[in-house]
This record gives structure tokens, C-alpha cells and sequence, in this order.
């Protein structure tokens, strides 16, 4: 289980690499994070950041061969981005849900891109292959430690920049950013895990009391889309205080809605992903509470303006 310590030390790693992202008002006593403002247009490249220069440090990446990873697009853009900074080759395994923006994007940031599949598993199955076949040193999504730490360099963030700071809403998928702020932020913090009800992966998993394989589907599906909670987001889940930790379900309509009014009310572009925690504020499923300062992530924004418009 990662800790404060771990969070810490990704911050030291990867400090100068990544923005500081904004904090504003939203309504009294909500405020949002806009990490969708972060390089590669998500909260991952710091996980990404994490990932690759500690494994450059260890001597567990050769530079020669580089890295792969699996991702519905997010994770595979920000590990394709780090990877040309620091100057090695990267191959991303997209599943069929990703969309062609995503796609074009990983391309155009010199990444060697596989659609494999229909879903995240899939894509994780073949690049699991491809290490076996070259030697490339494999950067998870979501539920690897180091990507988790990386991950919660947010929660430091927040803490700096909201005092005091009592709840976060954050959207969840695979998990990975869940655990990064169950690590990171301050014991005293509820955090507020919301997900489509298309890939209900941690409310199924506490329904069942031990991660389970789900269907997929639903708007939010190219981000939030993995088939089941991360092992290490379920151990940071299990070890939480009684009452710190709160599942959420937004129906595809609320998230819809939820990322018009962001655009516009704010010209906010979000993906699905990331209005699915703005959706548990706006369809009322979080009620604000000015005694209690809260901060929605709005974690990414790799979706096409023109939808919007």
C-alpha cells in the first residue's frame, strides 16, 4: 500500500516536469481542479513522469528499447509524450472504444499505436505480449506504484492550494487516480469516487467485496472503460478509515449534461471522463457545502471541441 512518503518522493522525481494546474470557484464552497490543463491533457502524464524516469534511474528501462503501454488513450498519450522528452521509443495498444482523436494525437506525438480488441483489456493482453517479445519495460495506466504515486502529486497540489480542504469528487475508471489521492491527500479528507454506470468497476467491487471483472459501456467508456478496479486502488480502498470514502453513480445523461454546463456556462472543455465527477455536483448527487470546502478534478480534456459547439 502507498503512503504519503511514496507520494512525496514522486513529487521530488518529477518536480519541473509537470504544471502546477489552476483552482477556482465554482459555486460556494466547491471549487475545480483543472488538471485537464496538465501536459497531455490529463492527469497521467504525471504518473507517466514517475513511471519512466524511475525505471530510467533503476536501470529497469533501456533506452534503446523503450517502453509500451495499453491505454484507451490518456494514459498511452501522456507515456507517449514523456517518452520523446526523455528520448526513447514508445508503442501504445488502444483499444476499439478509443476514439480517432485520441488516436491521431498518440501518432502525432511519435508513438507507435495498435488498435487491438474492442476493450482495455484486450489492448493490455497484447502489449503484455510485446514486452515478452522486445524487452520493453511496461507502464500501466493505472495500477502500477509508481504511476500511482505520480498520480497523487495531485493531492499535494490541492492541499497547497485549498486550505483547508475537507472532500474531493473524482471521476474513477481503472482506479489509479483514486489511490494516487487516498495516498496523498491528508487523512482527515473524504474523497468522493464517482463513475459511470457504464463501468461501474470500484462500486462493483465493494458490492462484492473483492474486485470482479464488469461489462463496459456507456459515454465515458474510452477513459473510465477498464474492466475491473486496479489490485492497487483496492488495497488503498480497503485500508481507508470507516466513512472517508464515498461511491458515487452518474447515468450517462447526468455526465452529458454535467459537461455542457461546463462549456457552456465556462467554455470548459471536458471528455465524458471528466464530467462524470462534475456530474455528481450537478445532478445534486453531491450537495455543496460552504462549510466544507470541496474540490471536483476535472481530470481530463482529450474529447473534441466540436461536439460542443
Amino acid at each position: 500500500m502507498l503512503n504519503h512518503a511514496d507520494v512525496r518522493a514522486a513529487q521530488d522525481l518529477i518536480a519541473g516536469r509537470t504544471r502546477v494546474t489552476p483552482v477556482s470557484e465554482w459555486a460556494p464552497g466547491i471549487a475545480l481542479k483543472h488538471e485537464y490543463q496538465q501536459l497531455s491533457g490529463s492527469f497521467k502524464a504525471r504518473g507517466a513522469f514517475a513511471r519512466q524516469l524511475g525505471a530510467l534511474a533503476s536501470g529497469e528501462l533501456d533506452p534503446a528499447v523503450g517502453v509500451v503501454a495499453a491505454s484507451g488513450g490518456n494514459a498511452g498519450l501522456a507515456h507517449a509524450l514523456v517518452a520523446a522528452e526523455l528520448g526513447h521509443p514508445c508503442e501504445v495498444f488502444v483499444p476499439g472504444v478509443s476514439p480517432a482523436s485520441k488516436v491521431k494525437r498518440l501518432e502525432a506525438a511519435g508513438a507507435a499505436v495498435h488498435r487491438v480488441g474492442r476493450v482495455y483489456a484486450d489492448a493490455y493482453a497484447a502489449a503484455q505480449e510485446h514486452v515478452v517479445a522486445t524487452g520493453a519495460t511496461f507502464c500501466h495506466a493505472y495500477d502500477q506504484p509508481a504511476v500511482v504515486a505520480g498520480a497523487g502529486t495531485l493531492a499535494l497540489e490541492l492541499h497547497r492550494q485549498l486550505q483547508p480542504l475537507h472532500r474531493v469528487v473524482v471521476s474513477v475508471g481503472g482506479g489509479g487516480l483514486l489511490a494516487g489521492l487516498l495516498a496523498g491527500l491528508e487523512p482527515h479528507v473524504e474523497v468522493i469516487a464517482v463513475e459511470s454506470a457504464g463501468c461501474p468497476t470500484l462500486a462493483s467491487a465493494l458490492h462484492a467485496g473483492r474486485p470482479v471483472d464488469i461489462e463496459v459501456g456507456g459515454v465515458a467508456a474510452d477513459s473510465l472503460g477498464a474492466t475491473r478496479i486496479g489490485e492497487l486502488a483496492w488495497e488503498q480502498v480497503r485500508a481507508s478509515a470507516p466513512g472517508r470514502l464515498r461511491s458515487v453513480v452518474v447515468q450517462d445523461e447526468e455526465i452529458l449534461a454535467a459537461q455542457r454546463v461546463l462549456w457552456d456556462g465556462h467554455r470548459i472543455v471536458t471528455e465524458p471522463a471528466a464530467a462524470a465527477a462534475m456530474a455528481a455536483v450537478t445532478s445534486g448527487a453531491v450537495a455543496p457545502d460552504p462549510g466544507r470546502a470541496t474540490a471536483v478534478v476535472l481530470c481530463g480534456a482529450n474529447s473534441s471541441p466540436a461536439a460542443l459547439a
